[in-house]
Formats: structure tokens, C-alpha cells, sequence
């Protein structure tokens, strides 16, 4: 999907291995380990897909932000891992998993300390700075208020989608407008790539949402139906619960409100909420947002990137894992 972009993220690669070396046997282990779990580096190659789009896109200069974006991102997992209490992560066991809630709460530390010095050490003009401290304190405020919400039936969708905006959908719009404004876009050119980050963020939260109620933990490497069991009450239930009928809304919010929730229970809630058109709903509005977001892409854009950019829309739609 990112052949545009093939080689710069293969610098990423090194980029990603060499900020987090230390003097620590341990800490390197553990370095190694989050880089070697993978992932999709999609908001980097927002990031790298935006910077290459302008006049003076250098390479050298864009991927310690390339690189510290990845790097917040990868602190963030790794702290909602322990939050979550979750053992494994696309299919690998976590941080805490394998060092102790502890170490993966100081390592999560270490690796936004990490992903700030990169960026220091570059020097970029203050509004870089102001846009990453932003996102940090966005992603904070966005997992505090799912964890105050957790087990608790929501007010509606405008608080499901203010959440999700906060979660991610601010972070791929940063990840653009940075990328633009580094590269050398117009203005309005910029405003325009982060409004397409902003859409494909809110999309692929509610896909990701959708995955948990659709897929197997075998194709999405983590436990399905997690999010229901943790108390997190996404856009299909939302939904299940405003259409359903009396009996059947009353059992479903006994269900999601219970945090002793059983397996069978979970199993259950989403017999309740896949007997509706919850799904269905969820699908549509992501969809209306991947329509936005190829709506908003700069007219500048060179043919090959914009290409990428309507491909991974098209990926966010209909992805699996």
C-alpha cells in the first residue's frame, strides 16, 4: 500500500531500532521487542506521505518526527496494555505480559522520553513542539474519559465520537498537518491534509471498534469481544441500545453495566447487539467519514500519493485485523 513510500519506511525501521537503544540489557530487550511486534506505522506514513507531498520534503530532517510518532504511539500501547491488563498485541505477548506492570509502565515512560529527545535534538520550529505535547495531553484526556465511562451506559454518540476523537482521530490529523507543514505545503494545503487525517481517524476507531465485535482473536491478535468484557461501550451497542425493545435493551444494559461480566455474557451481549443493525450502522457512518476524508485531499497532490492515500482509506474500510 505505501510502495511510494517503501524506502522511508524502511529508514523508519532503523530509526525506530536506534532511538531506543540504551545501556540497559534490559531496556534494549524491551526496545527490540516493541519494534520487532510490528504494526501497521500508519501514522508515520501519514506523516511521510503529507512531508513528501511538499516542495522541500528532506528526508533527514522528517524522520525523527517520523520516528517520534511511532514512538508516542508505541509508549501509548504500551500503557493501555497495562490498564487493560492485556497479555498479548497483534498477536504478541505484551510488555506487561513479559516484564511486570511495572517495567512496562516505566518502559511506556521511556519511550515518550525518547520520542521527544528525538525531536529536540533535530530542532523544528515551536509549533512542531506545541502540536506533539498537544497530541500527548489529547490521548491522555481521550483514555480518561473511556476509563471514568467504563460499565456504564453512554450519554449517545456525540460522547462516543468526541472519545474516539481524542483516541486517534487527532493523532492521524496531527500526523498530516506535521507532515505538510514540514514538507512545505500551502496553508491551505495543509488544513486540507489534516482534515483528511482527521476523517480516516475517526473511520478507523470505529472499524477497529467494529473488528472487536465481528472478528476472531486469531485474526485481529487479541482476545474478540474484549472491549464489551472491559466495560467499553462502543458505536454498535450505542446503536443496539437505542433500537432494541424494552426486554431485550434492559438484559443488554444488565449486561454491559456488570463488571463481572462472564464469557458466556459477553457471548450473549453480542448475540443482542449483532441482532440489530448496529453493525450495519457503525459500517455506515465509517464509511461516511473515508468519504470525507478523500473529499478533503489537497488538489496539489502529486498522482502516486494520492493514489496511497485514497488506497489506505479503502484499506481502513475493509480491513480484518
Amino acid at each position: 500500500m505505501f510502495d511510494v513510500i517503501r524506502e522511508d519506511l524502511a529508514v523508519l525501521e532503523s530509526a525506530l531500532e536506534e532511538a531506543l537503544v540504551s545501556e540497559s540489557a534490559l531496556v534494549n530487550g524491551i526496545g527490540a521487542h516493541l519494534v520487532s511486534s510490528g504494526g501497521k506505522r500508519l501514522r508515520p506514513a501519514l506523516f511521510l506521505l503529507a512531508a513528501r507531498s511538499g516542495a522541500s520534503f528532506d528526508r533527514a530532517r522528517a524522520m525523527p518526527i517520523a520516528a517520534a510518532l511511532e514512538l508516542i504511539h508505541t509508549a501509548s500501547l504500551v500503557h493501555d496494555d497495562v490498564i487493560d491488563d492485556a497479555d498479548t498485541r497483534r498477536g504478541v505477548e505484551t510488555t506487561n505480559a513479559k516484564w511486570g506492570n511495572q517495567v512496562a509502565i516505566l518502559s511506556g515512560d521511556y519511550i515518550f522520553a525518547r520520542a521527544f529527545r528525538l525531536v529536540a535534538e533535530t530542532g523544528y520550529p515551536s509549533q512542531i513542539y506545541m502540536r506533539l505535547a498537544d497530541l500527548v495531553c489529547t490521548l491522555s484526556e481521550g483514555e480518561i474519559l473511556q476509563d471514568h465511562a467504563v460499565y456504564q451506559v453512554p450519554a449517545g454518540e456525540d460522547a462516543y465520537y468526541e472519545h474516539i476523537r481524542k483516541k486517534t482521530a487527532d493523532f492521524l490529523e496531527i500526523c498530516c498537518e506535521i507532515g505538510a507543514s514540514v514538507g512545505g505545503m500551502s496553508t491551505e494545503d495543509t488544513a486540507r491534509f489534516a482534515r483528511y487525517g482527521h476523517a480516516i481517524g475517526m473511520a478507523f476507531q470505529i472499524t477497529d471498534d467494529l473488528l472487536d465485535m465481528e472478528q476472531t482473536s486469531e485474526r485481529i491478535g487479541k482476545p474478540a469481544g474484549r472491549d464489551l468484557a472491559q466495560g467499553y461501550v462502543t458505536l454498535p451497542v450505542i446503536r443496539a441500545l437505542a433500537v432494541l425493545g424494552e426486554p431485550e435493551r434492559d438484559e443488554l444494559t444488565a449486561l454491559i453495566t456488570n463488571p463481572q461480566m462472564t464469557e458466556e455474557e459477553v457471548a450473549r451481549a453480542l448475540v443482542l447487539v449483532r441482532g440489530t443493525d448496529g453493525v450495519d450502522y457503525a459500517q455506515t457512518r465509517a464509511n461516511a467519514y473515508l468519504e470525507r476524508a478523500k473529499a478533503a485531499l489537497p488538489a496539489s497532490l502529486d498522482e502516486r500519493i494520492r493514489e496511497t492515500c485514497l488506497t489506505a482509506a479503502d484499506f481502513i474500510g475493509r480491513r480484518e485485523f
